[in-house]
């Protein structure tokens, strides 16, 4: 059973739907009635957030939009949040939606577009301060893991997985950008707050243990014990040879076992990964240099990242016959390159959106263009919409998560539009965002509730309502 096996499917037509003009799909546009618990029903409540969601509504035209907006932005909080003081700390564990667990990479992002609020709601940076306080007890128990449980006493449903499965741990894939996140959060936080107190012992040995892990994945001397195997039919949810991933010749580079999906990779140098892994480097070398004044671990850091990002320089990028110098998304280090993406968080469209580059570098650029062509096995076009999809969804199913990273990755008006209108056309009537849905029908979509995408439509509005502020007043 797959992780996908967990999440509510939806098919609210039939076929025969698709022959029916287009604006089937459209909702009723006088009823716009809030999706959100009442409010002695929702997990966390920041005032900051709700002022936010008012100021945003009111200049946006487009009622729909604002619907989705409103309904979108606070459904981390609403939804996922269990906060409370354990040990006189606080402490917060955020659920992907509807599956109750913590992934390590999905709680950072839902939160994320939260950040900006933390230095004027109190509660609302103590939320940020207990999640990085989870983050460290769950990297601690298991650096490995991707996905952990808050009750320990908890039986996994993939405790037949034939890895090292720890209490509290839900699942085991060995991902970079799990780590990666977690160093992203707390350097965050920290940018914003000048909060130096969430650099206490703990998140000292968990940054260590991050860079270990990391050094230990560049398998360098065959030194990793990973392994990950699973009883299952699809070839893309467990790595071969025993678990351990297809060959790979050692260069410098940090072997992924999966993607940011939870599938398994087919080269184990997962290029976008490896470059979220150069930024996460770098910033603990800054916050070990300036803050903690630890030299030696922050020259160990240093070196590290510039080694990785030699090696992305050296063995990821690639001359194409159409698009010039591009990016592969996963290599070997023998030569053989793989050119695709995935629509989840790292992936090489998103590398400007975490800071990697600018939207106007000539490699992005070129690699964007690609991303975006039929040259990309995994960028579909549908009746409604066009985007990045994932093997993790099968070969029919468009992501809105590539949708929205398309929309906060371009510098072109009309593009950003665009995006706009997809993704309006495509929540199926239900308000939210889904992990995928058909490219020729929307309401053939997967999973009802997924936070991360929802929360990450929020910041797409934000980025537009502070930068680019007249697109919200078109009617899309």
């Amino acid at each position: 059973m797959k992780r996908r096996n967990f999440i509510v499917q939806s098919s609210l037509f039939t076929a025969g739907a698709l022959a029916v003009p287009q604006n089937v799909f459209a909702i009723n546009q006088d009823i716009f009635i809030s999706k959100r618990p009442k409010l002695e029903d929702r997990k966390f409540v920041s005032e900051e957030v709700e002022k936010t969601i008012i100021k945003v509504k009111s200049v946006i035209k487009d009622e729909e939009i604002a619907w989705l907006f409103e309904n979108c932005f606070p459904n981390t909080l609403d939804t996922t949040i269990d906060y409370e003081i354990i040990d006189g700390k606080p402490d917060t564990f955020v659920i992907t939606g509807d599956i109750d667990a913590m992934w390590l990479r999905d709680s950072t992002a839902q939160v994320w577009p939260y950040m900006p609020l933390i230095s004027k709601d109190e509660k609302l940076r103590d939320l940020v301060k207990g999640l990085i306080n989870r983050q460290v007890k769950c990297v601690l128990l298991d650096s490995y893991a991707n996905a952990f449980y808050k009750d320990k006493s908890r039986i996994s449903h993939w405790e037949s997985d034939q890895t090292q499965m720890l209490p509290g741990v839900h699942e085991r894939k060995w991902e970079i950008d799990s780590l990666c996140y977690v160093v992203r959060l707390a350097n965050e936080y920290y940018q914003i707050t000048n909060d130096d107190t969430i650099f206490d012992e703990d998140w000292d040995k968990t940054m260590r243990l991050i860079v270990e892990t990391f050094k230990t994945e560049q398998r360098k001397n065959n030194e990793s014990e990973y392994y990950f195997s699973r009883n299952t039919t699809s070839v893309i949810d467990s790595p071969p040879f025993g678990g351990t991933g297809r060959p790979a010749k050692p260069n410098g580079l940090i072997c992924s076992m999966f993607r940011p999906s939870d599938d398994s990779t087919m080269y184990p140098y997962l290029i976008p990964s490896n470059i979220f892994a150069v930024l996460s480097l770098r910033q603990l070398t800054t916050i070990y240099r300036n803050v903690l004044n630890k030299n030696e671990f922050a020259i160990k850091c240093e070196e590290m990242a510039t080694e990785v990002n030699e090696a992305v320089q050296k063995y990821a990028i690639s001359e194409h016959l159409n698009f010039s110098e591009i990016y592969a998304y996963e290599v070997d280090g023998f030569g053989n390159k793989l050119f695709m993406d995935d629509a989840n968080v790292p992936s090489l469209m998103s590398l400007a959106y975490l800071g990697a580059h600018k939207s106007t570098d000539e490699i992005y650029k070129n690699t964007r263009k690609f991303l975006l062509s039929d040259a990309n096995p995994y960028f579909l076009k549908g009746i409604l919409a066009e985007g990045q999809a994932s093997p993790h969804t099968g070969k029919s199913k468009i992501w809105p998560l590539g949708i929205i990273l398309r929309a906060m990755t371009s510098t072109d008006s009309n593009e950003i539009v665009k995006c706009l209108k997809m993704l309006k056309a495509t929540h199926a009537n239900t308000g939210f965002m889904h992990e995928g849905f058909d490219k020729d029908n929307p309401n053939e979509y997967s999973r009802v509730w997924f936070a991360w995408a929802n929360t990450l439509f929020g910041e797409l509005i934000l980025k537009i309502y502070n930068e680019n502020r007249s697109l919200l007043s078109l009617k899309y």
